[in-house]
């Protein structure tokens, strides 16, 4: 349950008891307002492997859950934002390789905060409608991070991993060689990012822009 000292107006409402499991929230403006914006919103597109948010104290938060496939991991998420002076790290058990996120939300992942991964697996994020670093934004892995607006990832199998057509994934095992193009949505990096030497860091978008 969630109390406001000052409701914004009722046009700009909008109420955090339809979000399934909303991390925390932030207050922005809008047309003179205030709404409230989901900064990790897990969606309900993996059934019983949906993604989990552990807060593991008053600024960071882990990311449990999803659905597992042999060395990969694939999550899920509605809206994905990390504020500044925050971190979120997504769990890596010894076991993986490889975790795939996409966001299927309508909104672009504003990332000013740290983006982090508890282990040595590479990360793939998806979002067509666009990701931006902040000037605070960091990165926190021990493998690669691989970032692009396309609006799927095609496996070798033929399956794909759609942020707009979001379905659940087979029960099988995955044989995964992800295919990632550009999008229709921008990347903008203000921020110096960085991963560990020996790993990649790749950034597709339709502009990538660097501050």
């Amino acid at each position: 349950m969630f109390h406001f000292a000052h409701w914004p107006p009722l046009g700009l409402i909008l109420l955090l008891a339809s979000l399934p499991q909303a991390a925390h929230a932030a207050v922005v403006n809008n047309l003179g307002g205030s709404v409230l914006i989901a900064q990790l919103l897990p969606d309900d597109t993996l059934g019983a492997e949906n993604s989990l948010i552990t807060p593991l104290d008053g600024q960071t938060d882990r990311i449990d859950g999803g659905a597992l496939r042999g060395s990969r991991l694939f999550h899920s998420f509605e809206a994905f934002n990390i504020e500044t002076g925050r971190g979120t790290y997504f769990a890596s058990p010894a076991t993986i390789e490889t975790i795939f996120m996409r966001v299927t939300g309508n909104g672009g992942s504003e990332i000013d905060g740290i983006l982090g991964v508890l282990g040595d697996a590479n990360l793939f994020l998806i979002n067509p409608n666009g990701v931006s670093f902040g000037p605070a934004a960091q990165l926190d892995m021990g493998g690669s991070l691989s970032v692009s607006t396309a609006d799927r990832f095609v496996l070798s199998d033929g399956t794909e991993f759609s942020a707009t057509n979001p379905t659940t994934l087979p029960l099988l095992s995955l044989s995964v060689a992800p295919g990632l193009q550009y999008g229709a949505g921008d990347i903008n990096n203000a921020g110096d990012i960085a991963v560990d030497t020996g790993q990649s860091l790749r950034l597709f978008g339709n502009t990538v822009t660097h501050a």
